[in-house]
């Protein structure tokens, strides 16, 4: 247990690290917002990818409280492992974000007032979130697991720029972003809104793969 808790553990923190480190750079190396959001995106879809292929054989490759949870329910992990890597994702996201303010020189605690609110907000974060939920359970249902790490990247970097809340899509790194008043920042008053879109949205990718991936009936007139 606990090389999979240390797994996640630092893949969380290269995560949050990553998202807010590149987000401080953009900010230093240009003013044009779409430059700095697609040097922001780059990093975390790159990381993204690393994290999943390295650690993913140790942990699973969660990096996130929704992705945990959904295993969860589907009874593929035990409630009390369930709250370990929703732990140690929380505290490994923050840690990385703390080192990444430190790494630019600003206070390791640096509370963000970045506010993200309203509806179209939310809408974004749960398709962002299902579809997240939607990949990694089709993939492993279609026994294509390997490729988690590629399509989930893909699909990270596609909702940065399809989304308008860019694509947090994880409860632990949501939090995390809370700790830095950066580019990739959010307002903790903003962070129950987005963790309950992306709650709703993980449930959703749920059930959407449970209806892609229902044996079919004889009288399926579809077949």
């Amino acid at each position: 247990m606990i090389k999979r808790l240390s797994a996640e553990f630092l893949g969380s923190l290269f995560l949050g690290a990553s998202i807010i480190g590149s987000g401080i750079m953009g900010s230093i190396l240009t003013r044009d917002i779409a430059i700095q959001l697609f040097i922001n995106m780059s990093a975390t879809v790159f990381m993204l990818f690393l994290i999943i292929t390295l650690f993913g054989p140790i942990s699973g490759g969660h990096f996130n409280p929704v992705v945990t949870l959904a295993d969860l329910f589907q009874k593929r992990m035990s409630v009390q492992l369930a709250i370990y890597y929703v732990l140690v994702q929380i505290v490994g996201g923050t840690i990385g974000v703390f080192i990444a303010n430190l790494m630019f020189n600003r206070k390791a605690i640096d509370p963000s007032t970045y506010g993200r609110s309203g509806n179209y907000l939310f809408l974004a974060e749960v398709v962002a979130t299902a579809g997240l939920i939607l990949i990694i359970h089709l993939l492993r249902h279609q026994n294509r697991g390997h490729m988690t790490a590629g399509v989930l990247a893909a699909w990270i970097g596609t909702a940065y720029f399809f989304t308008s809340s860019t694509s947090f899509a994880n409860p632990a790194i949501t939090f995390a972003r809370s700790w830095s008043d950066t580019f990739s920042g959010i307002s903790l008053k903003s962070v129950p809104l987005f963790i309950l879109a992306q709650v709703i949205g993980a449930a959703l990718g749920v059930l959407l793969t449970a209806l892609l991936t229902a044996e079919k009936k004889e009288e399926d007139v579809f077949a």
